[in-house]
């Protein structure tokens, strides 16, 4: 299978087939008329290119297996399937083959959207005799696409987790979350909210060509200072580090630099992850947009998802001093909880090491 390439254009191909009815209810929400399953499928004018599958929900939280890479045994929710931000290294593209469909550009034009996902968290949560500690949005797609724009479903998540008194996390790349700051600050004064905004890229050019559903860094960094004037904490994912392209000291600086400007409470950096499917994605694009960097990244991720360890000590080693210098402390390497750093911010008591060089495996 060519991952870029799967298209769910052919109804018959999507694996809804036994979710579709033919009942009308005159209630159900504007424009929509099937009350389960998949209702229609929608493009409009100015989602160009993109095919919104609008489905009526039968559960909105998911548990994470415990033994999951990233969030075991926590709760999520994921009010859309795939996303328009197109971000070609996304590690959540295979999920997309769930559907039926494919990692590359079914996943950023073919969206699916659980239009009554709020409707159903409120009974859950209603149901529920022990609730959620936390519950966590953003781990998978993005909550404010650009989809939610049009869709308005996080407004009625927000208050259906804080009217039931459980915490929660949101992680978006999305400016739109700015939209509902006072609902945020309304619900941050009955449950724990922790908010991150994820930004990888500061060049505007690159950040095109790899992100190009996304708003722009500087567009995500106002969102931050909008997030910390609101009086709510920010932790900015500077994720991910992208070997030869954004991760030289300088570059590191850069956006260090501008994430302190923003008043973010605190960084979480990781380096690129690239699991079966999204690394032959991401390698073919290097192969096209930067040639010559193919041969440092096949070497670098010779052994599978991880970048090697000769690669990762180089990026620490010019990652370190530049947290320190803008007042941020490295995790270590117990942290696994993606929230884990709220409050952390602050100088460290090492004094800055001199600055490493340049990447050498390139």
């Amino acid at each position: 299978m060519n991952p870029s390439e799967n298209s769910a254009g052919a109804a018959a191909d999507i694996r809804w087939s036994g979710q579709r009815v033919d009942a009308v209810e005159a209630g159900a929400l504007p424009g929509l008329e099937r009350v389960s399953g998949l209702v229609r499928s929608v493009r409009t004018p100015e989602f160009a290119g993109i095919t919104f599958h609008e489905v009526l929900a039968k559960s909105a939280l998911n548990h994470v297996p415990d033994t999951a890479r990233m969030l075991p045994g926590e709760w999520t929710i994921n009010p859309y399937r795939g996303c328009s931000h197109a971000c070609i290294y996304c590690y959540a593209r295979p999920t997309h083959e769930h559907l039926g469909m494919g990692l590359g550009t079914d996943f950023e034009t073919q969206i699916v959207v659980k239009t009554n996902v709020a409707e159903v968290l409120r009974t859950e949560l209603a149901k529920k005799r022990t609730l959620p500690d936390r519950v966590a949005l953003g781990t998978n797609t993005d909550p404010y696409q650009r989809a939610e724009g049009r869709y308005r479903l996080m407004p009625g998540i927000i208050e259906a987790l804080a009217g039931a008194g459980v915490d929660f996390s949101i992680l978006t790349k999305g400016s739109l979350i700015r939209r509902d700051l006072d609902l945020l600050v309304q619900a941050s004064r009955k449950v724990d909210v922790q908010l991150g905004l994820s930004i990888a890229v500061v060049d505007d050019e690159l950040q095109h060509l790899m992100e190009p559903g996304t708003p722009s860094a500087s567009a995500r960094l106002a969102t931050v200072r909008a997030i910390r004037d609101a009086g709510l904490d920010c932790t900015v994912f500077a994720a991910p580090f992208l070997p030869g392209l954004t991760d030289s000291a300088e570059q590191i600086d850069e956006l260090l630099a501008a994430i302190e400007g923003a008043g973010a409470t605190n960084v979480l950096p990781t380096l690129l992850y690239l699991q079966p499917g999204v690394k032959e994605l991401y390698l073919a694009w290097v192969d096209r947009e930067h040639p010559h960097l193919s041969a440092g990244y096949r070497r670098i991720y010779r052994d599978g998802t991880r970048a090697s360890r000769e690669y990762a000590g180089e990026f620490h080693a010019r990652l370190r001093p530049a947290m320190l210098r803008h007042g941020f402390r490295l995790p270590g390497p117990e942290v696994h909880d993606l929230f884990a750093l709220h409050g952390r911010r602050g100088k460290g008591s090492e004094a800055p090491a001199p600055r490493a060089a340049a990447p050498t495996l390139f």
